[in-house]
């Protein structure tokens, strides 16, 4: 055992010498592959616990970092200005959202679409229809239910109808549904315009129906009282009332051949042109596919025309005390609808009065579907 450790010894003198170092080993096993396995596996877990919670971190801090889009409600401080016709501050106005006149008409172009072969019924068989679905104007006047049945197109027999009651009665039952229907359509859309203005601040998509908005009643300022202003109903006595005038209980040739109930002009555009016009006169009068088309045409102009102005500022006041509108005191502001004038309010007033027309003014239109039923 000496001599063996001697020898041992004697070779490490050796080794050392010559420059070689000599350690003890404590294990038969080399761990060094083990450790760096082990520090891959942890550092893997750290990446994916990070990526993990990434996102909440980014949503959490964007919270309480960023500021949502707004669009601030000055309803309050413009009411006096917009009702007093009084120009409202445009320093924060959007170049992009400068108004363009095919914007307010954007949603009556949709009815170009409409077939051209829509059936035209005859009054016969309309009074058939109506007899069916138990569309009559008395049991209208006492309950104010209206049913759904929507008429495209005006019967050409209507000239031909001697009884003068007659021809009233079924000029009304045509277009007392599709005056309904877009009164119905502007309700839904004013409450929700009352849910936008109830908020301080606005959803993305709130903010894109508030900007289709006011393109479609011309405001270019985003003031909220305005669109306020202009997005309400036109009473229905009132536009049965305009309509029978304008077309003679729809006898006249612009609303059997062109579908104008309300005598709308234009100096552009397709549209019919008055016999006996004067020379130079370019003026033609607006020209639709469906009757409905007219109806919501006529209610745009209303809302949105600047010769309607104080129409809109009464309307207002009736909403704001009343809740009510009230068609006979309305009238009295659509004197420059026509060239007569007051002479033209004034039998506004007789024909409402005359066919007891405020009967309809409170008249509900049953909705054509389940979905419809849910939202009114």
């Amino acid at each position: 055992m000496k001599s063996k450790k001697f020898n041992l010894l004697k070779i490490q003198k050796i080794l050392l010498k010559n420059g070689y170092k000599i350690q003890k080993n404590s294990s038969l096993i080399n761990l060094k592959p083990f450790k760096s396995l082990t520090y891959t596996i942890l550092t893997s877990f750290v990446l994916i616990f990070s990526f993990g919670i990434m996102p909440s971190i980014i949503s959490i801090s964007s919270k309480f970092l960023s500021s949502p889009s707004i669009v601030e409600n000055n309803s309050k401080l413009n009411f006096e200005k917009v009702l007093d016709g009084k120009e409202i501050d445009l320093k924060n106005e959007d170049e992009s959202d400068k108004l363009k006149v095919t914007d307010l008409f954007l949603d009556i172009f949709e009815f170009e679409s409409v077939p051209e072969n829509t059936v035209r019924f005859s009054a016969s068989t309309l009074e058939e229809i109506y007899k069916d679905n138990g569309f009559n104007l008395n049991e209208i006047r006492d309950n104010k239910i209206v049913k759904p049945v929507k008429i495209d197109l005006l019967p050409k027999e209507i000239k031909q109808i001697e009884n003068t009651k007659k021809r009233k009665n079924l000029f009304i039952q045509i277009v007392l549904p599709l005056i309904l229907e877009e009164n119905t359509r502007i309700k839904l859309e004013r409450k929700k315009l009352f849910t936008v203005l109830n908020k301080n601040n606005n959803t993305e998509s709130e903010i894109k129906w508030l900007r289709s908005k006011f393109k479609q009643y011309g405001v270019v300022n985003r003031d909220l009282t305005t669109l306020k202003i202009r997005m309400d109903e036109i009473p229905v006595s009132m536009a049965i009332a305009q309509a029978a005038k304008e077309t003679g209980w729809g006898t006249s040739r612009f609303a059997l051949e062109g579908n104008a109930l309300f005598g709308q002009w234009t100096f552009s555009g397709e549209g019919i042109k008055p016999k006996g016009a004067d020379i130079g006169d370019t003026h033609k009068v607006m020209k639709f596919k469906v009757l409905q088309a007219s109806v919501r045409a006529y209610q745009r102009n209303l809302n949105t025309h600047s010769s309607y102005r104080q129409f809109r500022k009464m309307r207002a006041i009736q909403r704001d005390n009343l809740g009510t509108l009230n068609s006979l005191e309305l009238v009295n502001y659509l004197d420059k609808y026509a060239e007569t004038g007051k002479e033209y309010t004034k039998i506004l007033k007789k024909i409402i009065e005359q066919n007891n027309l405020t009967d309809f003014d409170d008249a509900k239109l049953l909705p054509s579907s389940q979905k419809m039923k849910k939202i009114i």
